[in-house]
């Protein structure tokens, strides 16, 4: 994604909460939607619209009338009006403000006008005087729930996710390797690793010219400002808040450099002193023997060097990986290509501002998956249209007849049919039995009454395992990066369970990323089987599965550990 299109999506998404606190119907879902492609896409919404104008921009899935012409005006402006009035009239740091757990855009209104809350500065002051916790609709837990949001943010400050980064950093990327004086360039850092939260962002160039590249680099669009430009250097700070850094290297240095630039600290640590023990020398210029520089034109020829098998960068973290090197047995880590569908996909089978069944289905065949699993809410949620009974019967039949004309006509995809039910407080299931077992798989999920205490939240998670019907846990411990930390849960008895029941634990691409890592070892070294799975609400979003992957590949896991490798009638008989 572009920088472009991720400002325009950033808009989009705000209008889209204005309209929701001013009761709008239907028009927040469309921004969404609008919202949701412009992140996906990989080409420059500008350049569409340089190219064919606001028709070509009308033809684009989720842009209608009203969005094209948003478009072509920030294009040529720089700016909104629609949004710019919006704005007056309720001046609030939105983004920041739902960050933070317990709020939402209608509470954002309320403490606007009963506290003049602007920012998260205001709220902490209003919620420390114990001014929230009196207005109406709010009360003590909420307000307490704010507080504790608000040190949860500040833990996290200054990190950006994973999933806002990349594709501006991949854009960042393209643009120094079209530089006819660039050789080789590549991502360094955490970034690299696929780190949950980045702090900022490594490039590492080859280039005879490298103060054309740093020259290049410097006036990128977004740079606000630049920390330092040298001769083989230079360190910028992006008005999106966070830093990129740019290093220069030979070419017969590069594989050492993206070695060093790419280790956690500790893994580096470890890699300099096995050299030292083979009396080698190993820095960001290369491996040496004495004088001599060895072969450091690839990461691979260092680790040769130093008598180690190539690390996948998602495990460079000394956290066991040296070891496995030096005997030459790392695991082979699951890569994007081997997952074969995605089986949590929310489509719009009673609410027409999402994609039809239909249009997910034909995504999953454009990304080269054999099936898609359909897992709408369910009963008890509320936060959003969900499928009563008799609606979920309904979705059932109507997959059923749009796999046999799938079928008729030749096309290689299965459309599954799930739900992503709800486990209530004694971890009961809010759909009945007799209606679960029609389904091909049932994913379930803690959505409410995320503060019980740890015994009776692992009891509620462990029960629902037991349910016969229910395959699947979505984000099992229900943590958002940034912005909630997980619930109180005994996870290595969540594990057992889910080891003697057969329930398998979802790795949630979204921004949740629950699994975390160290959780996804444990359940792999207690060989409970996980899925990847999006949790997309939009077609765009299956795009997300890649972040799936890089947390499953940060947990060290393999092909074998993760059910949606596997073939549709492979995936239906590991299920319960």
């Amino acid at each position: 994604m572009s920088a472009k299109n991720q400002e325009i999506a950033k808009i989009f998404n705000e209008i889209a909460r204005f309209l929701r606190i001013e009761n709008v119907p239907f028009k927040p879902y469309a921004y969404e939607k609008g919202a949701a492609y412009l992140e996906a896409m990989p080409e420059d919404v500008k350049e569409i619209y340089l190219k064919g104008g606001r028709k070509a921009l009308e033809e684009l899935p989720g842009i209608g009338k009203a969005m094209s012409e948003h478009i072509e005006e920030f294009v040529k402006t720089g700016k909104i009006k629609f949004y710019q009035e919006m704005k007056k009239k309720l001046p609030v740091d939105m983004d920041a403000l739902l960050r933070v757990e317990g709020m939402g855009p209608k509470k954002a209104k309320v403490l606007y006008e009963k506290l003049e809350v602007k920012n998260l500065k205001d709220l902490e002051r209003a919620a420390k005087a114990g001014k929230i916790a009196p207005l109406f609709g709010f009360g003590e837990t909420t307000e307490k729930n704010i507080l504790q949001g608000l040190e949860f943010l500040k833990m996290s400050k200054g990190r950006v996710l994973l999933h806002e980064i990349l594709p501006v950093a991949r854009e960042v990327l393209e643009k120094l390797r079209a530089l006819k004086d660039v050789r080789r360039a590549e991502i360094g850092g955490s970034l690299r690793r696929r780190k949950e939260t980045i702090g900022d962002v490594d490039f590492l160039v080859v280039s005879k010219n490298a103060k054309k590249v740093t020259d290049f680099f410097v006036k990128l669009p977004g740079v606000q400002k630049v920390w330092g430009q040298g001769s083989t250097k230079a360190s910028v700070h992006l008005k999106d808040g966070y830093d990129m850094d740019l290093r220069v290297v030979p070419e017969k240095s590069y594989g050492s450099a993206l070695q060093y630039f790419t280790g956690s600290q500790d893994h580096n640590i470890a890699t300099r002193k096995i050299a030292i023990e083979k009396g080698l020398k190993l820095s960001e210029w290369g491996i040496f023997r004495g004088a001599k520089q060895l072969p450091s034109r690839t990461e691979e020829e260092v680790y040769d060097a130093l008598g180690m098998a190539w690390v996948p960068p998602e495990m460079r973290e000394n956290t066991g990986e040296i070891e496995l090197a030096l005997d030459g047995k790392l695991p082979k880590l699951v890569e994007l290509k081997d997952i074969k569908g995605d089986l949590h996909v929310h489509s719009g089978f009673t609410d027409d501002t999402k994609d039809s069944i239909e249009v997910l289905a034909k995504k999953a065949m454009e990304m080269g998956y054999e099936y898609i699993g359909i897992s709408d809410h369910t009963n008890d949620l509320n936060v959003e249209k969900s499928l009563n009974e008799k609606e979920l019967l309904k979705e059932n039949e109507y997959i059923k007849k749009l796999n046999a004309k799938f079928l008729a006509r030749g096309k290689k995809i299965r459309v599954l049919h799930g739900c992503e039910a709800n486990i209530r407080r004694d971890g009961s299931i809010d759909v009945r039995d007799e209606v679960l077992e029609k389904l091909d798989y049932v994913i379930a999920g803690v959505h409410s009454l995320l503060k019980m205490e740890k015994k009776e939240m692992t009891a509620r998670i462990i029960k629902a395992m037991k349910n016969p019907n229910v395959d699947i846990i979505a984000h099992p411990t229900g943590r958002i990066v940034g912005q909630r930390d997980e619930y109180q849960h005994d996870f290595d008895a969540m594990l057992k369970a889910a080891k003697e029941t057969g329930t398998i634990l979802e790795i949630n691409s979204s921004s949740r990323l629950d699994l975390r890592d160290l959780y996804i070892r444990r359940a792999k070294n207690s060989e409970v089987k996980m899925i990847i799975n999006t949790d997309a609400h939009a077609k765009e979003q299956m795009l997300q599965m890649e972040y799936g992957v890089a947390q499953a590949r940060r947990g060290w896991v393999e092909k074998g550990d993760i059910i949606n490798t596997l073939s549709v009638e492979e995936l239906l008989k590991s299920l319960k």
